[in-house]
């Protein structure tokens, strides 16, 4: 499938979803039903709804995948405050302009923080 049948997102966006239970396409999907994106997919009625079905799984066993990990004290309080503060600081990049040597940086300091994160 071309990429220019994928919504535009930037090098940032793309490197944490590579690295996310979701694809790029599942990410566009979810984006259009919760209607943060109008795009017109390039995909057959039958593909969609199987994608719809595939995102709207994912989205659940990773909602209950929180709850599981924070209410057995895996995902602590301070880990939630930090995935929060990464969540605000993605939102403000996804739109706006980076110089291209700086996105290497940003997703090493990403990458830093989540495995900081995952320590066991």
């Amino acid at each position: 499938m071309e990429e220019s049948e994928f919504y535009r997102f930037n090098n940032i966006i793309r490197e944490i979803i590579k690295k996310s239970l979701f694809t790029e396409r599942q990410i566009e999907i979810i984006l259009k039903h919760k209607n943060l994106i109008e795009t017109k997919l390039s995909i057959s009625k039958g593909a969609y709804y199987r994608q719809v079905s595939q995102s709207r799984e994912k989205l659940l066993r990773f909602y209950y995948s929180i709850i599981l990990l924070r209410g057995l004290g895996i995902v602590l309080p301070d880990d939630i405050d930090m995935m929060s503060q990464l969540s605000e600081q993605v939102s403000v990049i996804k739109d706006g302009d980076v110089f291209p040597e700086r996105e290497l940086e940003i997703i090493d300091v990403i990458d830093k923080m989540i495995k900081q994160l995952s320590k066991m």
